[in-house]
This record gives structure tokens, sequence and C-alpha cells, in this order.
């Protein structure tokens, strides 16, 4: 299936690890041209040029008002366009209500919520129809993880933000959309799964609870989010789509 993603030009943030950067491998892999970004401008270059020519890194804070303009910009610069953009931002520190502090709320809200807010609302007034605008959330937008109390604040909050969007937006035919992963097998997975006592059997447990009875491949998940960012999806706008094994049990 053609995708229709030659060509187009996208940007990826959190993109040197992780879900981003299996996202990106599957846009460049299908002919986009992407600017990868990460907070670190040696990793951000070295993920770039493991995709190749059509990539190039950009060191970036979600968290830093000029960003959001300046990849925008990055994008006309090295591409000669602008046709969305996947907001995948870093996982807030873990802890239940008694353990998180005043500062990693704020930190958190800066750089998860209102650096995603940032980015979003720049990428709507510079994209034209057949636009896009994605955001990378969490399961815990339906229901919460238990020890993940930030994420479970602000991821549900940004879910809300995207619909709003997404209603807003769709008269000039752009859309917007989020993909909600579970338990992917990325690295931050497997530090959250490290935090109890036996890893190995918390992981059991969670592939348990999974109808497909494993974890996901950042590949599996990167497939998804090419093919909701491509022409491919241009009917499918203010949805949030589990990424997850079956793992949500709700319509």
């Amino acid at each position: 299936m053609d995708l229709g993603l030659k060509d187009r030009v996208y940007v990826v943030t959190g993109a040197t690890r992780g879900l981003g950067n299996a996202a990106a491998r599957e846009l460049v892999a299908d002919g986009a041209k992407v600017i990868v970004t990460g907070r670190d401008e040696k990793a951000a270059a070295e993920a770039a040029s493991a995709l190749g020519p059509n990539a190039v890194g950009v060191a970036a804070d979600n968290g830093d008002p000029a960003t959001a303009t300046r990849l925008v910009a990055a994008a006309h610069e090295h591409f000669g366009g602008f046709d969305g953009i996947l907001i995948s931002v870093g996982g807030p520190p873990p802890g239940f209500v008694a353990d998180n502090t005043d500062e990693q709320w704020t930190a958190a809200f800066d750089a998860v919520f209102l650096g995603a807010v940032r980015l979003a609302r720049t990428a709507a007034a510079e994209l034209g129809e057949g636009g896009v605008i994605g955001f990378v959330l969490s399961g815990s937008v339906h229901e919460p993880i238990p020890g993940l109390t930030i994420s479970n604040g602000l991821r549900p909050g940004l879910a809300g933000f995207a619909k709003s969007l997404a209603d807003e937006l769709g008269p000039r035919g752009i859309r917007v959309l989020g993909l909600l992963p579970s338990r992917i097998d990325t690295d931050r997975v497997r530090e959250l799964d490290g935090l109890s006592a036996d890893p190995e059997a918390t992981r059991a447990a969670n592939e348990a609870r999974i109808p497909l009875r494993r974890y996901g491949s950042p590949e599996e998940f990167g497939r998804a989010a090419a093919f909701l960012l491509s022409p491919a999806a241009s009917y499918l706008t203010g949805i949030m789509l589990p990424v997850d094994g079956g793992m949500r049990h709700g319509f």
C-alpha cells in the first residue's frame, strides 16, 4: 500500500530513541523527510545519521518557548516544506501521589503539557490543507497506570486539547490525532518494569493482561504512527488510537 509519504516533510520530537525514533524510521522508510529532535545535540545528529540523507537532527527542548518556531523553520530550511508534526515527549518521573513534588509537577507540565501545546499551536498556524498534527500519549488517557501519577494527570488533558484542536482545524483540512501506546518494548518501559522487586515477574504479569500475550515492538508502533500521519489516513481525525495489543478492553 502506498501511504503517499514520498517527499512529505515532518517534524518528530523526542525521536533520538524509543517511540519517536520508531515513528521517524518508518516515515523515512516510506519516503518522507524528517526533522529529528532530542535534547542532546550529539544524540539528535546520530539518530538522523542512522536514518540517512532524508533526516536532519536538531537539538531541542520542548519546554523552551522558542523551540516550536525553530523546528518549523528547520523543516523549511532543510527540506523546503512542512506537512506535519508528531509530538513525542519524554515520560515524567514515576511516583505515587505522595512522592511527587511541586517542582516535578511544574517541570513536567512545562515539558510534557505546555511544550506540546506550543508545538501544536505553532504547527497549526503553519500547516495547510492536508497537514497533520499527531501526539504520542499513553494508555493512561483511558485508565491511570499505577506509579505514574504525573503522567496520569497530564496526558488525558493533552488528549482533550487534541480533540478540541481537531474540531477547530478540521474545516481547514488539517487533521489532529493521538496514539496511545501501552506496553511497548522500549527502554522507558523496561525501566518502569525495573522499578519493581522482580522485573521479570512484572513483565510476565503485564503480558498476561494483554490479549496478544506480549509487549509490542517499537516497529509495530512506528508503522501505526506512519500510517496515521500519512495521506492514506486522510479521513481520520480527532481519534485516539490504542497501540496496545488489546490491553484496553473497552470499545
